[in-house]
């Protein structure tokens, strides 16, 4: 049983859409099968990453392509991790020091010669943002011999946005130009990509926030989690390793609709929706979709999956047969 996950950036999912609340999610749902497919919005968390051990961390763009059935996802043991900076200073040194004395990986620090520019903003309550620089990055970095790319940079954001966000939640104002630079990059190199912001917390913060939040609030440098998702990220490769016609489902949250769902469709992949987990997009129910209440439901629905159990049959009543003549 293989399954894909998927918590969009940048739509202010309940569960997932704001710093690493999805990881429990997804640990429940690495339970329920043999490889757990997700991309870094799910699990990343600033200094935390609790993906399950048989996730593959496969970044938006690249996901969309493997369930559009361009590419397989080759399984490794580890990558060698090149980190983009704009300035090697002290916090990324010590962020990438720390990461290679606890996760044991391969990793190196470049410093850019233009710097990655990262401006957040709103667009009809979506936060997306503006990229600049990522075409010189691509060019500095292709000539280099890496596996998998991660890049600390700042992000620029209107303080009073982010102490707006921290003091009422809402949508995670960095997340979609995170998402956007991420996919630019990615697309050129065809390498697992992953953005960790630097100098973004609010050091004078001094309140108790959102539990979904929370660790926003107690780190400097946000690339930790990265680093452990790139570890062993797959690789894309053209002619072996796990593919489309390997995934059984893909669960989602509610009120979303992109490339993942559309290839689904296209390939005949059950996509269960959870509604707990809402967006603030207003997309219609779609009557190809199955609904599920919460992600407890989805698993005990994956499970039945797994058992080959037709889930009307564990409710009561049982429905009737009914006979076709």
């Amino acid at each position: 049983m293989n399954i894909v996950m998927i918590i969009p950036t940048g739509i202010g999912c309940e569960i997932g859409g704001h710093c690493g609340d999805g990881q429990v999610a997804a640990r429940l749902l690495g339970q329920c099968c043999d490889t757990l497919v997700l991309h870094p919005n799910v699990v990343n968390a600033s200094d935390l990453n609790e993906m399950p051990h048989n996730s593959l961390y496969v970044e938006g763009s690249q996901l969309d392509m493997f369930l559009q059935g361009k590419t397989y996802l080759q399984k490794v043991h580890s990558n060698k991790i090149l980190v983009v900076v704009n300035k090697a200073d002290y916090q990324s040194i010590n962020a990438v020091s720390a990461a290679r004395i606890s996760l044991g990986i391969n990793a190196e620090i470049l410093e850019l010669k233009t710097p990655l520019k990262m401006f957040a903003k709103f667009e009809n309550q979506i936060a997306t943002g503006d990229v600049e620089g990522w075409e010189e990055l691509v060019e500095q970095v292709l000539p280099l011999e890496f596996d998998a790319l991660a890049i600390a940079t700042p992000i620029t954001v209107d303080k009073d946005t982010m102490t707006k966000y921290f003091e009422t939640g809402g949508v995670n104002p960095v997340g979609g130009v995170e998402a956007k630079a991420s996919k630019l990059i990615a697309r050129k190199i065809g390498k697992p990509v992953a953005h960790g912001p630097v100098d973004y917390a609010l050091n004078e913060l001094k309140e108790i926030v959102d539990p979904r939040i929370a660790v926003e609030t107690i780190t400097e440098n946000f690339i930790h989690c990265i680093l452990k998702g790139l570890h062993k990220a797959p690789r894309l490769n053209a002619k072996k390793g796990l593919s489309i016609d390997d995934i059984d489902c893909m669960v989602s949250p509610y009120g979303c609709f992109g490339p993942p769902h559309e290839a689904c469709l296209k390939a005949g992949i059950p996509i269960i929706v959870v509604k707990e987990n809402r967006s603030v997009l207003n997309i219609p129910e779609h009557d190809k979709f199955i609904y599920v209440e919460n992600y407890l439901e989805a698993a005990g629905l994956i499970m039945a999956m797994r058992a080959g159990i037709e889930p009307s049959t564990i409710r009561r009543p049982i429905p009737p047969t009914v006979v076709r003549k």
